[in-house]
Parts: structure tokens; C-alpha cells; sequence
């Protein structure tokens, strides 16, 4: 009986979605909802670029009857450009990695260089051309890679551009450098976050003179270059959310927050951050946090990690204070403070009352995910979740997880409310992965898959963005756009770029709540 109410739901839900497709989808501007993009990889599958070299990997540098990536050090040149190769070795790259087909664009794609050298394609269903400088080939299997066999130090290989099937004609790929789908499916929402595209977590940038450039041989070294988020966000009319370095100096935000005011649409609205998460220990930014709180004789000696949420509000202030020169004012700016969903004490006590960051803010960002974190020993364990069927996985991320989640929002609204922020999301969805180990146990893994592609998990992100916006929420950037599920987590709101609504339970359901949920443009 159970079963069959659920695929009733189901047909109806589709039937529901079909018939608000019908409905003209919201500008950007009338919607709650923004997306973070995934980040730069060249496993990365939602292909954001019609150039895929754009995502290779960084140069695996190997040597002729050694082990793989036995090569010696590569001599590369400013922008990851390989200058000379030594006697007997090679290097090369993947691109598309995981992404066969049905799901890869078909057709043939066309390789251009500059320089002069040897340039090959492995793995790949076959070689349709091959001469200096231009390359077609038909991708085969599961990852296309590049070599370089050989250089002209006098004229190395360079400026290497795989494009997809119809984009070499008239150097189509330079108008529009934006695989078209991607401007499609997000169209109707009102900010991109650009988090993992600016590889914020760890990120080793510390001067203007470290940042990504558009002439970078791939963008998966050091992320997407800031010419490139301001590019998409006028095409789209969507407004950025940017999270700056945590080690990034006064002048690298002073020349950041230049080129966005440059640049950018001044119709639209700049959303920024410092860092992702500082609040979070696994990353880098929360110890680079503590150090400078030590340092500074920010919090108890004992607690290093309340002087680091010390050290955050100060830092995001000054960052603010920088941008608001810039700009000449607030009116463009959306100046975030984010913290840690489930723990209102930090917000209450430490990160909106330092140095009165809390009033020289405009929004208070959360995460409040849908939380289900087994592990080995939990309460209840991996193992045992392991065991449970997709339904009571189901049952407890409903009765237990979404209200749990629907309470931090109502505790962190209040605390906006009392500082007079917006209280936004800076992540949301879905938080169903093992964790200490648990992410291990296959059993789970699989179980957690088959929950996020069943109709109820549609049924439940609905529940949830009702429940934000009865808390008040504002802006909800979902977590994330289109990537693999795996063991870590099955974060995209789909898995291939070429899932519509109707393969995607959670897609239907954000795109038909976006739909049916409009407010005024601001």
C-alpha cells in the first residue's frame, strides 16, 4: 500500500512540475534562490565551459619505462605552460573525466595550439585529423587525455583549446565560452555563489599577483579566474556571491573589488565573503583563524577557537570597509557574516557582537542542511543505517533531520532579526553521508544514493524551502549545482548535464518551488 501511494505521488508531482513548466520561470531577480557551481576539476560534470581543456588536471609529468607520474619536475612558465620536456619523458592531462556517454556532448571535438611539438590523444574512440596545430578526435570511453611527447623550447606547444562539437566555426567558442545548457538550467535564479569555482577552501592566494588568469593553461590550479564570474554573471543577470582568500591582503581586495565595480553589471548585486567556513576545523582557513587570533590576543588562550571566530568578524569588517571605498558606498554590496547553522551560541556570542560586526553587516549566512551523519559507534551507527531500508532512511531524514534543520533556521532568524540582517543560506539541501568512517560502508553509500533519486526526497526539499521562507529566510544558495554522487556525498541537485526535472526528483522540486514561488525584484 505504501509503495503504491508513493509512485501516485510521484506521477502527480511530475504531472504538477509538467504543468508549472507551462508558467513563465522568474527573472533572477524575483527569485529566493541562488546556486554554488561545482567546482573546477577535470572530473567535474557539469562541463561549465565549451572548451573543456579549460578543466584538465594539472600536468602528470611521466618517464618512458617508469612508474606512473615517475617524470621529473616540469618547467613551466607563468601560466602553467610547459616550456621544454627532457630526453626521454612526456606529459599529459584527463579531461571530462567520468563523463562517457550518453551524458558527454557527441560529435567531434577540435584540439588548437600554438607552438610547435608533438601533440597526441589517448583513450579517445578515434583520431579523425591530426595536423600542426589542429586535432579532431571523437572521445571514446570514460576520460580524454592529452600528451605532449615533445616541444620546441624556441616555440613551445601552448594555448591549448579542446572544443566541443560546433564551437571551432567562427571562433564561436570566444562569443560564447559558456557550454549553453549551463546558462539554461540556472537561468531563473538570482545568485551564483562561487565558492569552489574560486577554490576558496585551503586556497593559497595571498597577493593580487597569485590570483587565477585567464591565459592559465588549466583553471583546476588555482580556480576560476575572476574575469570569467564577472563574464557569466552579465550574461546571466545573476548576482555573485564572492568568497575571498583568507590570506588575501589589503591590495589583493582593493584590486578585486576594483574589477567587480569595473566590470560587473551595476544592476546587479555583489555578495561578499570572507572565506568559506572558517568556522569549520578541517579546513585551513579555520587554523590560518586561530593563529591570527593568537597572535592578535583575540579570546581565551585556552579556547584558541573563539579568538578565531574573533579574528573572522574583524577581518570580515576590514574586507568590508575596503569594498565600500571601492564602491563608494553600501548600495551594491551584500556584506556576509556566515556561521555554523546548528550552533546559535557562536552566532549570539562571538561573531555578531565583535567589534559590533553584527551592525556593520547585511546578512547572517547559514547552512542548515538536512543533516544525516552516520558513523561507525553513532547513534544510530552506519552499520546500522547500512541495514535499513531507502523508505526508513527516508522516514528519519524527514521526521527527525527536516525539523531539526527547520528549528536552527527559526533560532538564527531571530539573531538576524535582532541585529536587523537578512538571514540567507549560503549552502542548503541534502546532508545524507557517513562520516568517521561510516562513508566506507558501500551498503550506506548505496542506500543514501537511491534516497536522493527517490520521489520522496522531491517531496522533501519542497517541505524544506517551505519552511525557510516561513522562517523568514531570504536568499537560499542550494548545495550544489550538477556532480557525481559518490561516497562523500551526493551534493548535485543532479548528477549529469543532460538530467531534466523529470530524472531528478530534488531538481524538479527546486526548479517547480522556484517556479511557483516569486516575490518582488529588489
Amino acid at each position: 500500500m505504501r509503495r503504491s501511494f508513493y509512485a501516485l505521488a510521484a506521477a502527480a508531482a511530475l504531472a504538477t512540475a509538467a504543468c508549472a513548466q507551462v508558467a513563465a520561470d522568474p527573472k533572477p531577480a524575483e527569485s529566493w534562490l541562488g546556486i554554488n557551481l561545482n567546482g573546477p576539476a577535470d572530473w567535474n560534470a557539469e562541463q561549465p565551459f565549451v572548451d573543456v581543456f579549460r578543466l584538465s588536471r594539472e600536468w602528470i609529468s611521466q618517464r618512458e619505462g617508469q612508474g606512473w607520474g615517475q617524470g621529473p619536475k616540469l618547467d613551466l612558465d607563468e601560466h602553467g605552460w610547459i616550456r621544454r620536456l627532457e630526453p626521454g619523458c612526456f606529459a599529459e592531462t584527463p579531461m571530462m573525466t567520468g563523463l562517457k556517454d550518453p551524458h558527454r556532448p557527441a560529435g567531434e571535438y577540435v584540439c588548437l595550439y600554438a607552438g610547435k611539438g608533438t601533440v597526441e590523444f589517448w583513450n579517445v574512440k578515434r583520431t579523425v585529423k591530426s595536423e600542426p596545430g589542429r586535432i579532431v578526435v571523437e572521445p571514446g570511453g570514460d576520460t580524454m587525455w592529452l600528451r605532449i611527447r615533445a616541444t620546441d623550447p624556441a616555440d613551445p606547444v601552448r594555448d591549448i583549446r579542446v572544443l566541443m562539437p560546433g564551437f571551432e566555426e567562427g571562433d564561436l567558442y570566444r562569443r560564447e565560452p559558456f557550454r549553453p545548457g549551463l546558462l539554461k538550467q540556472w537561468a531563473s535564479f538570482n545568485t551564483y555563489r562561487f565558492m569552489d569555482w574560486m577554490e576558496t577552501n585551503g586556497s593559497p592566494q595571498k597577493t593580487w599577483a597569485d590570483r587565477p588568469k585567464p591565459d592559465d593553461a588549466t583553471w583546476t590550479r588555482r580556480g576560476i579566474p575572476l574575469e570569467v564570474m564577472i563574464d557569466i554573471c552579465n550574461r546571466a543577470k545573476v548576482n555573485p556571491w564572492f568568497c575571498l582568500p583568507h590570506q588575501a591582503d589589503d591590495d589583493y581586495v582593493k584590486q578585486f573589488a576594483q574589477q567587480v565595480k569595473d566590470k560587473l553589471d551595476p544592476a546587479l548585486k555583489v555578495h561578499i565573503e570572507y572565506s568559506n567556513e572558517v568556522w569549520n576545523s578541517m579546513f585551513a582557513q579555520n587554523r590560518y583563524a586561530q593563529d591570527k587570533g593568537k597572535e592578535l590576543g583575540l579570546g581565551p588562550k585556552e579556547r584558541p577557537w573563539e579568538g578565531a571566530g574573533m579574528y573572522y568578524a574583524r577581518r570580515s569588517l576590514e574586507i568590508f570597509g575596503i569594498c565600500e571605498k571601492v564602491f563608494g558606498g553600501r548600495d551594491r554590496l551584500v556584506r556576509v557574516l556566515a556561521w555554523q547553522a546548528a550552533s546559535p551560541w557562536w552566532v549570539e556570542n562571538i561573531i555578531l557582537p565583535t567589534e559590533n560586526a553584527g551592525k556593520n553587516a547585511d546578512a547572517l549566512a547559514i547552512a542548515p542542511y538536512i543533516t544525516f551523519l552516520p558513523r561507525p559507534g553513532g547513534d544510530p551507527s552506519s552499520d546500522t543505517v547500512g541495514g535499513w531500508t531507502v523508505e526508513q532512511i527516508l522516514d528519519y531524514t524527514e521526521q527527525k533531520a527536516l525539523p531539526e534543520c527547520l528549528g536552527w533556521m527559526k533560532q538564527q532568524k531571530a539573531l538576524a532579526d535582532r541585529y536587523g540582517l537578512k538571514l540567507v543560506c549560503y549552502e542548503a539541501g541534502q546532508h545524507l553521508v557517513g562520516v568517521g568512517g561510516g562513508e566506507n560502508n558501500q551498503a550506506l553509500t548505496d542506500k543514501f544514493t537511491a534516497a536522493n533519486r527517490h520521489p520522496r526526497m522531491g517531496a522533501i526539499y519542497t517541505k524544506y524551502l517551505d519552511g525557510w521562507r516561513a522562517a523568514g529566510g531570504d536568499l537560499m544558495c542550494m548545495f550544489a549545482s550538477v556532480g557525481g554522487w559518490s561516497k562523500w556525498g551526493s551534493w548535485g541537485l543532479a548528477e549529469w548535464i543532460d538530467e531534466t526535472e523529470a530524472d531528478q526528483p530534488k531538481l524538479g522540486a527546486v526548479m517547480a518551488w522556484n517556479r511557483a514561488n516569486g516575490r518582488p525584484a529588489k
